[in-house]
């Protein structure tokens, strides 16, 4: 069965930094774009960062400068390394893929990790 595992989240002071794994795995014939969206309580599902297959990334415009997107093609799996972290942005993060499974292609979401900003 195909799917998405992330690790990493937890709880961090104001400033602080943590970084985020997410892992594929199962039989999977091709990954695209891969990338990390967070939802906190209240508010809609936002993209945090994205990376194609090639190394184009995308990022959010409140985390530029801190965030880091990067990936392992060779063990299917992303990271989102994140400094000086802010109190509003503690919520889940999610991991999203966009994977071939042959023939088809589909997107997948991870169970998603919850991060806490807090002194």
């Amino acid at each position: 069965q195909v799917q998405l595992v992330e690790s990493g989240g937890g709880l961090v002071q104001p400033g602080g930094s943590l970084r985020l794994s997410c892992a594929a795995s199962g039989i999977i014939f091709s990954i695209y774009d891969m990338g990390w969206y967070r939802q906190a309580p209240g508010k809609q599902r936002e993209l945090v960062a994205i990376m194609s297959s090639g190394g184009t990334t995308n990022y959010a415009d409140s985390v530029k400068g801190r965030f880091t997107i990067s990936r392992d093609n060779a063990k299917n799996t992303v990271y989102l390394q994140m400094n000086s972290l802010e109190p509003e942005e503690t919520a889940v993060y999610y991991c999203n893929a966009n994977m071939k499974v042959f023939p088809i292609t589909y997107n997948y979401w991870g169970q998603g990790t919850q991060v806490t900003v807090s002194s």
